[in-house]
């Protein structure tokens, strides 16, 4: 089971957690059976499924979120980059704009991106701390 990849129904339930979060177990298994139909049994499968991933945890009937939904899509972006493009960027890049050309708007924003990153960098050591 790969630890970033979400069924449609897992996606959606993380979201309603993400939504709701710090929430009890008890407040999720009621909506959950409002917003999906579900009994109490699926909700906590779904949930212990989530949390075996260490997207979610479930301490003393607390329900909370161990990442971030922008944490959780980057580390799925990363795992599909890996899966797909021996982890590179680049080569993900050109295939995309080999099918549908970037924009304008998009190159811009991309090079700003770089241009960020490279800044960053630029104040930092091999070792990642800052060379003040």
């Amino acid at each position: 089971m790969e630890p970033y990849k979400l069924g449609e129904m897992e996606q959606k339930f993380a979201d309603l957690i993400w939504e709701k979060e710090p929430v009890s177990s008890r407040e999720l298994t009621r909506l959950c059976e409002e917003a999906f139909g579900w009994k109490r049994t699926t909700t906590y499968t779904m949930l212990k499924r989530l949390c075996v991933r260490g997207i979610f945890a479930n301490e003393h009937g607390r329900v909370r979120a161990l990442m971030t939904r922008e944490d959780f899509l980057a580390a799925q972006g990363e795992q599909f980059l890996e899966e797909h493009f021996e982890g590179s960027l680049p080569k993900f890049l050109t295939a995309f704009s080999h099918r549908k050309r970037l924009s304008g708007k998009e190159i811009a924003e991309l090079k700003k991106l770089i241009e960020e990153y490279g800044e960053e960098e630029d104040g930092r050591t091999a070792s990642g701390k800052s060379a003040d």
